[in-house]
């Protein structure tokens, strides 16, 4: 074979030893290569290979409820599909199915494995017609973005050590609360059932962490409300740090994601053209002690909403939108009644927003009716500059004397002062009533029959007391 290889060449100088040991070698490598039964490895086979046993397998996907069609049945607007099923749907995104197989994982850790492509989906490739009796069909593993759509049968892997990342981003950011902590939030409940948690919001608790916040609402829910849930209450709505009142929360993702929809579907509904005609499956009434009174006893504000960041860079405010700028604006409408005479030159006004932007019923009050709720320093801070304390008549000084003065509550909330007869009173705005669909009824109809009509089951009636601060101030005006 060598003399085949290298042929006698009579005008070639005869080569060293080192040289024909190299040569050798370098034959012997050649043909060793050449003669190897070992197949190349494709890049699929080295996936499914080499990183066997490290992917987190989620169940197949399947179809699963639509929170947009429940909320619109809830609602009486039913799809004009013509589906056996109109509340489930047979397609989802990848990130949808993760965070509901894993609602265990914060949101945000899911989107970050995401956009690191750390998400593989498992596809199915057919064997050819001869192969068939042989060969079953071969699974790969592929990248999925969080948008992509996923066909029933489809698994997700999460790298198996996002168990270890959810366990430490769990504890970062878990909320350690105290004994007498635990037993105030739960003191807040209104209600709940399987699937809400409602809870009467105090003046002062942030909703949601932020710059400066040590201790949010959805934190502490997560380590008081929690109960024996595997996943903790999440918010499906917001209320300003100083406002007050009724907070709903769902216990699960599914709830949560119904009630979004609720909301989202209250607010793009709500036209000045369908108001009355529409039906209000979610309906919210606030009560507000604002400074001088409306022209009128009732009325219909229709005035949108814009974001306006102020010179600072950092700061930023909602007003009005002017003529020119309707169409960069957010359409806001609150329904109004005056509910007492004006007393003090304070007036008492129940609110009842028929869409949810920020700040809507503060910039209402405040620059469309003139009359700016009291507390409110951000956007009625020209009134407050002539603030003056209402004063206590004697027999109101002897009750306060008698009365046993509240400590600071839990999480440093001041339940003492705030009222009218203080220089700075807190910020007089709660959510007093709440009318909502039922969701833990909803789903356990559509779980017992397909067919029903969420329409025309019974709503929740929720209600919450006078936060403190306004139960005085209330006592004051009416005496």
């Amino acid at each position: 074979m060598l003399e085949q290889v290298l042929p006698r060449r009579s005008s070639l100088p005869t080569p060293t030893k080192q040289a024909t040991a190299k040569l050798y070698t370098y034959i012997l490598l050649q043909l060793r290569l050449s003669f190897s039964t070992v197949t190349p490895v494709s890049k699929e086979e080295k996936v499914r290979t080499v990183e066997k046993g490290k992917w987190l397998t989620l169940p197949p996907f399947t179809s699963t409820i639509d929170a947009a069609s429940v909320a619109k049945e809830l609602s009486g607007r039913r799809s004009e599909r013509n589906d056996e099923d109109i509340t489930t749907t047979n397609t989802t995104t990848a990130l949808k199915w993760v965070l509901r197989c894993c609602p265990h994982i914060p949101r945000s850790l899911v989107q970050k494995l995401f956009r690191l492509r750390q998400v593989r989906r498992e596809c199915f490739i057919s064997a050819s017609a001869s192969e068939v009796e042989t060969q079953a069909q071969v699974p790969h593993l592929r990248r999925v973005s969080a948008k992509d759509a996923l066909n029933a049968g489809d698994r997700i892997f999460l790298p198996i050590t996002v168990q270890e990342l959810a366990t430490e981003t769990t504890e970062k950011h878990e909320c350690l609360c105290s004994e007498d902590e635990i037993n105030y939030i739960r003191s807040l409940e209104l209600y709940k059932d399987p699937a809400i948690i409602v809870i009467n919001k105090p003046c002062g608790m942030p909703v949601q962490g932020g710059i400066g916040i040590k201790k949010s609402l959805d934190e502490i829910a997560a380590t008081c409300l929690r109960y024996d849930y595997s996943e903790p209450p999440r918010l499906v709505h917001r209320l300003d740090r100083d406002s007050s009142g009724i907070l709903v929360m769902g216990r699960t993702q599914m709830s949560a994601s119904i009630l979004h929809s609720i909301f989202r579907e209250k607010t793009s509904g709500a036209s000045l053209d369908d108001i009355e005609s529409t039906k209000r499956n979610l309906q919210r009434k606030y009560w507000a002690l604002v400074i001088g009174t409306p022209r009128r006893s009732r009325g219909l504000i229709s005035a949108s909403l814009e974001k306006v960041v102020l010179d600072n860079g950092k700061s930023e405010r909602i007003t009005t939108a002017s003529n020119g700028q309707i169409m960069s604006s957010q359409h806001a409408v609150t329904q109004y009644r005056v509910i007492q005479p004006s007393l003090h030159g304070l007036t008492w006004i129940e609110l009842c927003p028929l869409t949810g932007r920020k700040h809507q019923l503060r910039v209402h009050c405040a620059e469309v009716l003139r009359t700016p709720i009291v507390g409110d320093y951000k956007y009625g801070w020209q009134a407050h500059k002539k603030w003056k304390p209402v004063p206590l008549s004697k027999p109101e000084k002897g009750l306060m004397e008698v009365l046993p003065k509240q400590k600071i509550a839990p999480f440093g909330i001041n339940l003492e002062g705030g009222s009218i007869s203080e220089d700075q009173p807190y910020l007089h705005l709660y959510c007093r009533q709440m009318i909502l669909p039922n969701v833990s009824l909803a789903l356990q109809h559509m779980q017992s029959s397909s067919n029903c009509d969420l329409s025309e089951l019974e709503t929740l009636s929720l209600a919450a007391p006078f936060p403190p601060h306004m139960q005085r101030s209330w006592d004051i005006l009416s005496n």
